[in-house]
């Protein structure tokens, strides 16, 4: 980032929208400036999605009148540069995939040819929309390597992770957004996929882990081997409120990854802060049912938002609001 930024943020999940003023400088943590969540509320007869972009221009709404004060006294202009929008189930999904490249001699392995296979190979289903799609991991001659262009290698390796959204929901926001700020910088990401490649970088050093994300209403797990993405899958079927269920379905999707993969003793967990202790003691049960080949149970590793004053800073007085935290983060180190 070579110079200031503004940016709105956007998080929408299944029962809020949340906005920020959010100003970036190159060299320094990026800051809230001001933070809003409203509930959507939904009226009878109304479809859920038009509840929600009801709510989102609602929200848009006191971001202009609360906060673009703000940021002109903290910046000396009200106006963003860009828009990110990360968004929840139900109106989103998350997918990841593996390229390969291999010839008969060796070659330079190098970013044109990436850019070409994803061009080939992208499929966006009818109804949906690619939001987006990140090269998470690369693999050279059998080496996970961070800096992999411009090396002469025999075979190659991407790890490929697709945010995909509903496109009537997508046109839905993008409306909405235009009508509200004054920029076309309008970037929209799968929420599961911004916090899992947000945690990952904050994270960087731990590498193997899970990555259970608890924060919506459709609960996602992430196993990471040897600091790539391996496996991703959603937990269905759970009530709200039954934390029995939710606890069973959850160690299921761990037991069908452990006919796969040893499993990591390492577990991040993305909830919030009330249900985040109920969580972190069912792991605590030694071997959670003979998926871990020890009696000590697993390290689990809440995320909470007051965990990330050390890569976000928030000068609002309102509660730290983890999604919106994360995605400040992300957006430091992504689109």
């Amino acid at each position: 980032m070579s110079f200031a930024k503004s940016i709105v943020l956007i998080d929408i999940s299944a029962g809020s929208v949340a906005g920020a003023y959010a100003h970036y400088k190159k060299g320094e943590m990026p800051t809230l400036l001001y933070t809003q969540r409203l509930p959507i509320e939904l009226h009878d007869g109304e479809p859920h999605e038009t509840s929600m972009l009801r709510t989102f221009s609602t929200l848009g709404n006191t971001l202009i009148r609360e906060g673009a004060p703000i940021l002109m006294r903290s910046t000396g202009s009200g106006s963003a540069d860009a828009i990110l929008v990360s968004i929840d189930t139900p109106w989103q999904e998350t997918k990841i995939r593996t390229e390969s490249f291999e010839q008969k001699s060796d070659f330079v392995f190098t970013k044109k040819m990436v850019s070409a296979v994803l061009e080939k190979t992208s499929i966006t289903p009818p109804g949906k929309v690619l939001a987006d799609e990140s090269v998470i991991g690369t693999v050279l001659n059998g080496y996970e390597t961070r800096e992999p262009y411009g090396r002469k290698v025999h075979r190659a390796s991407v790890i490929i992770l697709t945010s995909l959204i509903k496109q009537k929901v997508s046109d839905g926001i993008v409306t909405v957004a235009k009508s509200l700020f004054h920029t076309k910088n309008i970037f929209s990401i799968a929420g599961s996929s911004l916090r899992y490649q947000a945690v990952r970088r904050m994270f960087s050093h731990e590498r193997d882990a899970l990555i259970l994300d608890a924060m919506g209403s459709l609960i996602s797990v992430a196993l990471v081997r040897k600091n790539l993405l391996v496996a991703v899958a959603e937990v269905s079927g759970v009530v709200a409120g039954d934390d029995d269920l939710r606890i069973k379905k959850i160690m299921d999707e761990f037991a069908e990854l452990a006919r796969q993969y040893p499993l990591p003793r390492t577990i991040f967990l993305l909830s919030q802060e009330r249900g985040s202790s109920f969580l972190e003691e069912a792991f605590k049960t030694p071997k959670l049912g003979g998926l871990w080949l020890s009696d000590n149970p697993p390290k689990v590793v809440p995320v909470l938002a007051s965990h990330i004053t050390g890569f976000v800073r928030q000068i609002t007085t309102t509660p730290p609001d983890l999604p919106l935290l994360l995605t400040a983060f992300f957006y430091q180190h992504g689109p």
